[in-house]
């Protein structure tokens, strides 16, 4: 117990160091009053100026807030999501008449309608303007507010991109008119439901009524992830939903794992080289951000290209990473493997030593290179 207390504060520690956190008065049109916002902007925002990121919005900030944005920066300090510019709206006693409903429509009414066009007609537009954003918006919300965040699916297209629902307190018919709008949405959808087994009884089984109507929904555009989990309280469960959802709604953002490179990229006989270029697209065209390729996947992809032979992927992947790298020695030493293997081993040793004055990259050292280059002019008496 002592050693998690022990990393718990220094995580936060860590988070308190680096993290930039801004308060703002938003003085807002719609609403007809002032809100006070929190930001967290990413590590080096102001430093890396063409960089673009996705939007993640909190509600309930005045206890929501410091979880995700924490769990936002650590999971973006291990690439294991895009670095996001976190958006926090406090509400305080006003989160009821926010998320308020008509009691006929059992859509948003009065203060609920106006807060729902502040959010889409006022406070994304102003991030939009102010910081430098990727077209992708993930909502977080607890129990009234989660079910707030539903409403923004009725939108066409819809406003938020990802949907992060912890123990929401539905109103009437939204399980329903989820159900039959969900299917009708061409655009990619997230959408992660949580609840725990000590959550208060009513909402846990809402929720799981909910769950067993979605799992069932067939679209290709809708990604559906749900947690149950065991001993967690209605304020318990956020702790353990929010890096779970974060997880998995940017599982294809994550470097190639020991798993997918031994389940997926061994077994595969298409073009692994393609395979690496499909997963870069996918995160441009989803996320809206365009990285250079990760040096481990591209290790990874190289790699697998050589236990399965696969010389013309390597040889993609090789000049690929030139492009991208072309400081180190990642480029040079798989364009050497591909002439090596391909019969063509004077201008394999060439390759190698004409990278004797680059940055090494993981394993592959300037010796490596030195070494190979002599092994074949020695086999071959250049």
């Amino acid at each position: 117990m002592k050693k998690i207390l022990l990393f718990a504060v220094c995580v936060l520690l860590n988070y308190a160091s680096f993290s930039q956190i801004i308060y703002e008065e938003f003085n807002s049109t719609k609403l007809g009053e002032t809100r006070r916002l929190k930001i967290q902007l990413p590590r080096n925002y102001e430093t890396n100026v063409e960089k673009k990121y996705p939007i993640v919005l909190v509600l309930d900030a005045d206890y929501l807030f410091e979880p995700v944005a924490g769990n936002v920066d650590y999971f973006s300090y291990w690439e294991d999501m895009p670095e996001s510019i976190v958006i926090g709206i406090m509400q305080g006693d006003s989160r009821y008449d926010d998320c308020s409903y008509n009691d006929e429509t059992f859509m948003p009414g009065e203060k609920g309608a106006q807060f729902f066009e502040f959010i889409g007609l006022e406070l994304i537009p102003y991030v939009d303007k102010k910081y430098r954003t990727a077209k992708f918006i993930i909502g977080v919300g607890h129990d009234f507010t989660a079910n707030f965040l539903n409403y923004y699916l009725f939108k066409d297209p819809p406003l938020l991109n990802g949907y992060i629902n912890l123990s929401p307190d539905m109103a009437p018919m939204m399980e329903e008119r989820l159900v039959a709008r969900i299917p009708q949405i061409p655009e990619k959808i997230f959408y992660y439901l949580a609840t725990g087994t000590d959550d208060i009884k009513g909402l846990m089984e809402s929720t799981q009524d909910l769950n067993s109507q979605l799992s069932g929904l067939k679209s290709k555009s809708f990604n559906y992830y749900y947690d149950n989990f065991d001993g967690a309280t209605h304020y318990s469960l956020g702790g353990r939903g929010i890096p779970n959802a974060l997880e998995k709604i940017f599982s294809v953002y994550r470097p190639i794992s020991k798993k997918e490179f031994s389940e997926v990229l061994l077994k595969m006989d298409t073009p692994i080289s393609q395979y690496l270029l499909d997963k870069y697209k996918v995160i441009e065209d989803l996320f809206g951000i365009t990285n250079n390729i990760r040096v481990n996947d591209f290790i990874a992809t190289a790699t697998a290209a050589e236990k399965k032979n696969q010389w013309e992927s390597l040889r993609e992947i090789a000049t690929l990473a030139k492009r991208q790298y072309p400081d180190t020695v990642l480029g040079d030493y798989y364009l050497g493997r591909y002439y090596e293997e391909t019969g063509e081993p004077k201008k394999a040793m060439k390759t190698f030593q004409g990278a004797y004055n680059k940055k090494e990259v993981d394993f592959i050292t300037i010796d490596k290179l030195l070494d190979r280059a002599d092994k074949i002019k020695d086999d071959f008496g250049y």
